[in-house]
Parts: structure tokens; C-alpha cells; sequence
């Protein structure tokens, strides 16, 4: 008998020895994936929940917990992989992990105006027990004013509340994931996902699970929390519509569409404190569990108008920071149109985030926001968009030619990439000086993908409706609607003309009348005096021979007819000194203004 008890109590303890090591395992690989996750803003989607910045401790993100400074008390201690474990073999005790800085969640502490801002958290977690089946309580997210839980029960209570307050009267919010049914609180199974307010028994619980979006009609999927398999909880607080959604899913399953969880909740008053603290608590009963977070993101405030970068045709542009390592991004909000659907508008631009060259602005990442808004995550420039120090009176330094023919060098580079050197044809469609945005160094780099189309090399791109900026678009893009690579040179060259000159595309002359650039120097050219196109802010100070050939270049670039015009690797020898500088047609110079001019009447 007492063999057979401790062969079996042998048994259990290298069965749970081995699912701990198992679900180790798993979530250390989990942890790289929830990195990434993060990077790519996965998990600071709706509502507003993007760090835009950390000057106020408003927002965290936790890649793994080695090193965070966490206040930890009870059971809870970080491994040394970086898991954040909240329970361990110990029965009938309770563990609290909570961020250590206090949050602001009223947007005015004066009543009756006061109000709860929107916040954001995600997180990934796994339970861990020996017992396939069966496992001891759960673990909860929570709000509170304190992070001095010593008076709270362990087992049942999920180390928040204890038997006199359980039902009643303390201001905490929690999202539980319980797999115990506990009658007192009225739980609904053993497997189920709550919303408790001042209370354990849940204002709404649902069972575990989420709402695929492959499937039609968005197909309910059971989870079971104690499955030892890792998976995200989203938590999303609205202030405006005052509504907390709490969603669940598997952690390779992106945040699904529909929330497990929508609670209509005024949470203002539960923030009457204003500080308070966000963290995690768990409790041990009497079946040896583990219950472990693998990594934690928390934002509020939203997109702020300090942190705006710019205002395009097709969303805003803001400056954020990740916090791990310090990453400064700039996020793009884009509703997408609605006769192109969700699926192919992500479609694209994963394609375009596979872009790589030195000259190309680098898209991190997306993540959709609501289902009319998408955030685009690029590299950010900190000198801002060529448009700026080409026109913007308030810039102080003017752009020298060394710096200009250096940028513009680097985004024919950038474009020929995408014309002929990457796996598919991209067509950017929108090539100005606003969607050329500078480095460190201020060197060149072509951004804005926002009108991009992608088409395999020897095919012709599936456009029928003219996109772009006026001053920019070829003429025979205003009459068919088809876009082709040489509609991206005719741009450039524009561009080209831009930059050398530093003059608009179309400017308002005398009487009202307009200036076509093209025009313009097309006829100092004529009159052999195209160096006399050059911008005068420059004060002679430049290379004639460059200035000349570029300018030319420009003029070829923007010729009337497609054919006439150069491919970009082409262009780009010529700007390497690779190919003798190029000769104007004859025909072409001859041309009258109204001749070279027509297109812009369409």
C-alpha cells in the first residue's frame, strides 16, 4: 500500500513536473511572439490605445517581466526566464502583481464633471496544472485603489476579497478567467470569463471562448482556460460610449472583431480616487496550479494632438514610443475605403511591410481599430517631410544641393526597388515632396504606401480610377485611370523639378494666372537658361553640371508621352553619372506652352 501511494504520488509529481516543463517551454517561445505582437501594436488596438508617449507614466508595455520593477507580494515572483508566476505548489495562499506607478483615469477630478478615460490592456497567460481537467481557481485583472490586498482570502476570493466584502461594497474592477464553480458567487461553470465590479459575482460572465472571424457568421470556439496553452485577453475601456469589452482568443489568433464581453459601465465613480492602480491577482486552493503571465501592455489618452506629426488625404500621422528599447514610430490612422474590403487592404500592406531598401520608409506593423480604422506603425524620420524644408517659410535652414541631390538620388534608388528590383511591381502612385520624409542624416526616404498598388512582374496593374495629387499626375493616368510605372516617372519627375527649383508643381502667377513648372523650365531651357530654374535661395551655391542634369532629367521624366519617358534604372544611372546626360527630343522642346500644358486643363 504505501509502494503504490508513493509510486502514485510519484507519478502525479513527474506528470506535473513534466506539463510545468512543457508550458515553459512553450510560453519562452511564446514570450518572442507576444514581442512581436506588441511591436506591431496587436495589442493596444481599440479604443485609442496606441502609447503615443511615456512623459507621464500613462502607459507600459511588460516584454516578459525580467527586470520590471513590479510590486510583488504573496506567492508571485518573476523566473528567471522572465515569467511572471502568480502561484506556485502552494495551497491555500494568494499572490498580487501590480505596475508599480499609480494611473490617472479621470479626465477632471472635479464632480460632477469627472469622468473615465479610455484605456486599453492585453495580456497573455496560461494556467499550468498537474491534472489534466483540473485545476484550482483562476487568476483576474484588476483595477483598485490599493495594492494592499492583506486583508483578502485566498481559494475562492482569488486573493481580492474575503468572506465579509465578497459580494459587496469594495471598489475594485476585475476581469476574472475562473475554472472553479463557486456557488456563493453564482459562477456559471468551471470554465468561464467575468466582469466583477465592487463584487465576485460578475455583473456579465460568459464561458471561455472567442468569435472566429473565418468563419461566416463569426462562429463561437471554446476555450478552456486551464488548457496549459497560452492565450490573450484583451481589455478595452470606451469613456465616450462608456463600454467595456473584454476579449479572448488563443495567443497565434489575432485579436478577434467581436468581444466576448460588452458591458455598457460608467467606471467614473469605481475611478473616484483618480489613482489607481492595474495589476493581476490569483489564488491557490487545494490542486497544486500555476498561473503565469507571459507579457502585459496598458495605455490611456489615446492619439494626442501634441504628438501630431501631420494631416494627409488619407489620415493622421502621429509620433509615438514603444517603451522596450525605446523606440520612437510614427502611427498612421487610416480609415480605409470602403469599397475595398478589410482582408485585401491588410493583404497589401503585409506585401508592402516585406519591403526592405534604405530608402523606403519601413511599415513595423498594423492593427486594425475598429472596423472602419486601421494604424500603420513606421520608422520615424525626425527631420520631417522634404514638403517642409522645400516650402514651409518657417524653417529656418535652407536645403543645400549636396543635400538635395543626395535625396533625390535616394528615392529614384528607393523607386526603382520597387518598379523592378523587389519580387512584385509596386506602383507608390502618390510621389511628392510630403511623402519623402528625412532621417538623422537627412537622407531621402519614400513613405506613404497608402495608394500603393502590387502586381507580379510582366502584368498590368488592375487600376481604373485616378488617385494622386494634382501637379503630379500624368496625362494619360487622367484619361484612362491606368496606372503604370511610367506614371510613377512622370511623377518623379516632377519631383526632380520640385527639388531643384523649389517651387510648387502649380503656382499662382500674376492676374490669378497659373505657372506650370514644367512650363517654366521648359522654356528657360529653350531659351538657354535652364540653369536659371534653379532656386534662387540657393545663391549660386551648387554644381552646374548636377543642377543641369537634373533639371533636364526632370523635364524628360515628366514627357507628355509615356514612351518617351525612361524606366527608372535608367533614371538612376544617369544620376550616378552611369549614362551620358540625357538629350530633350526636339519635338518636345518645340512644343508650345498650351501644347505642354493641355493635360493640366483635364
Amino acid at each position: 500500500m504505501i509502494t503504490t501511494s508513493n509510486n502514485s504520488s510519484s507519478n502525479i509529481s513527474s506528470k506535473f513536473l513534466q506539463a510545468n516543463k512543457l508550458i515553459r517551454q512553450s510560453v519562452q517561445e511564446t514570450i518572442s511572439i507576444y514581442m512581436l505582437g506588441l511591436l506591431l501594436f496587436i495589442l493596444l488596438s481599440r479604443p485609442g490605445g496606441v502609447a503615443s508617449s511615456l512623459d507621464d507614466g500613462q502607459q507600459f508595455a511588460y516584454h516578459g517581466f525580467a527586470g520590471a520593477n513590479l510590486t510583488l507580494d504573496g506567492l508571485a515572483a518573476v523566473l528567471p526566464g522572465g515569467l511572471l508566476a502568480l502561484t506556485n505548489f502552494t495551497q491555500q495562499t494568494k499572490a498580487h502583481a501590480f505596475h508599480p506607478a499609480p494611473i490617472h483615469f479621470l479626465i477632471s477630478n472635479k464632480s460632477p464633471a469627472a469622468t473615465a478615460r479610455s484605456f486599453s490592456t492585453s495580456f497573455v497567460f496560461a494556467i499550468v496544472s498537474g491534472y489534466d481537467g483540473l485545476s484550482d481557481h483562476g487568476l483576474a485583472f484588476v483595477v483598485a485603489p490599493t495594492t494592499d490586498f492583506s486583508a483578502a482570502n485566498a481559494g475562492q476570493y482569488l486573493g481580492l476579497l474575503n468572506a465579509t466584502n465578497a459580494t459587496a461594497g469594495s471598489p475594485i474592477l476585475a476581469v476574472e478567467l475562473d475554472t472553479i464553480l463557486t456557488p456563493e458567487f453564482r459562477d456559471i461553470n468551471s470554465n468561464h470569463v467575468g466582469i466583477d465590479v465592487n463584487s465576485l459575482v460578475s455583473s456579465q460572465a460568459k464561458p471561455a471562448g472567442y468569435y472566429a472571424d473565418d468563419d461566416a457568421g463569426g462562429a463561437f470556439r471554446n476555450l478552456s482556460l486551464n488548457s496549459r496553452e497560452p492565450m490573450q485577453v484583451w481589455v478595452d475601456y470606451d469613456g465616450a460610449s462608456r463600454t467595456l469589452d473584454v476579449t479572448l482568443a488563443p495567443v497565434h489568433v489575432p485579436k478577434p472583431r467581436t468581444p466576448l464581453l460588452s458591458e455598457a459601465i460608467d467606471l467614473s465613480e469605481l475611478m473616484a480616487a483618480d489613482a489607481m492602480y492595474v495589476g493581476f491577482s490569483a489564488s491557490s486552493g487545494v490542486v497544486s496550479t500555476h498561473h503565469y503571465v507571459l507579457g502585459w501592455s496598458f495605455a490611456v489618452d489615446g492619439f494626442r494632438d501634441r504628438n501630431l506629426l501631420g494631416v494627409g488625404g488619407f489620415g493622421r500621422v502621429y509620433k509615438g514610443v514603444l517603451s522596450e528599447p525605446n523606440l520612437e514610430i510614427a502611427v498612421k490612422r487610416v480609415s480605409h475605403d470602403s469599397r475595398q474590403g478589410v482582408r485585401e487592404f491588410v493583404a497589401e500592406v503585409v506585401s508592402i511591410g516585406r519591403l526592405r531598401h534604405r530608402n523606403l520608409v519601413q511599415l513595423l506593423g498594423y492593427c486594425r481599430r475598429r472596423d472602419d480604422e486601421l494604424l500603420l506603425v513606421y520608422d520615424y524620420m525626425p527631420n520631417g517631410s522634404l514638403e517642409k524644408h522645400l516650402h514651409d517659410p518657417h524653417t529656418p535652414a535652407i536645403l543645400s544641393w549636396p543635400q538635395r541631390h543626395s535625396i533625390i538620388k535616394g528615392v529614384a534608388s528607393g523607386l526603382l526597388y520597387l518598379h523592378e528590383d523587389w519580387d512584385k511591381v509596386v506602383l507608390h502612385r502618390d510621389i511628392k515632396p510630403s511623402n519623402v520624409l528625412l532621417d538623422e542624416q537627412m537622407s531621402g526616404h519614400l513613405g506613404d504606401f497608402g495608394l500603393a498598388k502590387l502586381h507580379d512582374h510582366g502584368t498590368d496593374a488592375q487600376t481604373t480610377h485616378v488617385v494622386g495629387t494634382m501637379g503630379y499626375l500624368a496625362p494619360e493616368l487622367v484619361r484612362t485611370g491606368k496606372a503604370t510605372p511610367l506614371t510613377d516617372v512622370f511623377a518623379f519627375g516632377v519631383f526632380l523639378l520640385e527639388v531643384a527649383c523649389g517651387r510648387r508643381p502649380i503656382q499662382h502667377g500674376d492676374h490669378n494666372s497659373r505657372v506650370v513648372l514644367v512650363d517654366w523650365v521648359l522654356e528657360h531651357h529653350r531659351g538657354g537658361s535652364i540653369l536659371e530654374a534653379v532656386d534662387p535661395r540657393l545663391a549660386g551655391k551648387f554644381d552646374m553640371e548636377e543642377a543641369a542634369l537634373v533639371l533636364r532629367l526632370g523635364l524628360l521624366c515628366s514627357h507628355p508621352l509615356p514612351d518617351a519617358r525612361p524606366g527608372m534604372r535608367k533614371v538612376v544611372q544617369y544620376l550616378e553619372r552611369g549614362q551620358p546626360a540625357p538629350d530633350l527630343p526636339p519635338a518636345y522642346v518645340s512644343y508650345g506652352k498650351a501644347r505642354a500644358r493641355s493635360w493640366m486643363d483635364i
